[in-house]
C-alpha cells in the first residue's frame, strides 16, 4: 500500500544473520518497512519467523547484518554508541513481555527513569510521570513498589514508563504475553485509546492472534521475510492468503 506521509521509521533491505555453533541462521532476509505516524501495526508470524528481531532492529536494540535503519530520516548506519543510545531514549519508547521495571523503585520513579537518564528535569517528571500514571489507570499506586503490583497493574506502568519522553513510536514485544485474558484485554484496550486519542503510533508483536487483531496494520513474518503487509485485511484472511505460498505460516 503507497502511503504519502513521510515515515517515522524506515528500514531499507536489512539483513540479520546469527552464527551458532558454526551454522548461520538467516532471522530476517532482506526486509523493507516504513512506519507512518499514528500507525497501529502488529507483527505475526510462526515462532523464529523473525517478529523479535525486526522489532530490535527496529528500536536500535541490536544492529541488522546488512541495510539501513532510518528514524525520522536520520540513518542510523552512520551514528554509534552513545549516539545510538540518545536517540533511542528520546525517539523510542518499549513495552517488554516481562515489564522490565526496577522492583526496589516505587511507580513513579520507574515512570520517571528513562527522562531522568536523558538529563530531564525531575521536578517536571515527576508532574509528567503523575499524568501518565492517572491517563493508564494506576495513579494510586504511585508511591507503591513495582514488585508489589500485579502483571495488568506493572504493564500499565511500563506503558506510562514508554510514554514520558514522547517517542515518535511505542515497540512492544509480547505486550500481554504475560498476561491473563482478561488483563490482556485491558492492556490492548488502553494501546487502542492512546493510538486513537494521543495519536501514539505503535507496533507490537504478539502469538496470539485475537491480541494481533487489535492492529489497524497487519503484517506477516515467514522465515525472515515479510509475506504481507495490509492496512484492510483481517488477520484469518491473511493467514489464508498467505497460506496459497505453500509454507508453514503458522504452527
Amino acid at each position: 500500500m503507497k502511503n504519502k506521509r513521510k515515515p517515522l521509521i524506515e528500514l531499507r533491505k536489512i539483513s540479520k544473520v546469527y552464527t551458532q555453533y558454526g551454522t548461520e541462521i538467516i532471522a530476517l532476509d532482506n526486509v523493507s518497512l516504513k512506519i507512518f505516524p499514528r500507525d497501529f501495526v502488529s507483527i505475526i508470524g510462526p515462532s523464529g519467523s523473525g517478529k523479535s528481531t525486526l522489532l530490535h532492529c527496529m528500536g536500535l536494540l541490536d544492529r541488522p547484518t546488512s541495510g539501513k535503519v532510518f528514524i525520522e530520516n536520520k540513518d542510523t548506519s552512520k551514528i554509534t554508541g552513545k549516539e545510538i543510545a540518545t536517540l533511542r531514549g528520546k525517539k523510542i519508547g518499549f513495552v517488554f513481555q516481562n515489564y522490565n521495571l526496577i522492583p526496589r523503585l516505587t511507580v513513579i520513579e520507574n515512570v520517571m527513569l528513562p527522562g531522568l537518564i536523558i538529563g530531564g528535569e525531575k521536578s517536571k517528571l515527576i508532574d509528567k510521570a503523575s499524568e501518565l500514571l492517572e491517563e493508564v489507570g494506576i495513579k494510586h499506586r504511585a508511591q507503591h513498589k513495582a514488585v508489589h503490583l500485579s502483571g495488568g497493574e506493572q504493564q500499565r506502568v511500563a506503558i506510562a514508563r514508554a510514554l514520558i519522553n514522547d517517542p515518535v513510536v511505542v515497540i512492544a514485544d509480547e505486550p500481554t504475553g504475560a498476561l491473563d485474558s482478561e488483563s490482556s484485554g485491558g492492556i490492548m484496550e488502553l494501546l487502542t485509546k492512546l493510538n486513537r486519542e494521543r495519536k501514539v503510533t505503535i507496533v507490537f508483536v504478539s502469538h496470539d492472534l485475537e491480541i494481533a487483531k487489535y492492529g489497524k496494520r497487519n503484517i506477516l513474518l515467514s522465515d525472515g521475510k515479510i509475506i504481507k503487509d495490509s492496512y484492510k485485511s483481517r488477520i484469518r484472511d491473511i493467514l489464508k492468503e498467505a497460506s496459497k505460498t505453500g509454507k508453514e505460516v503458522w504452527r
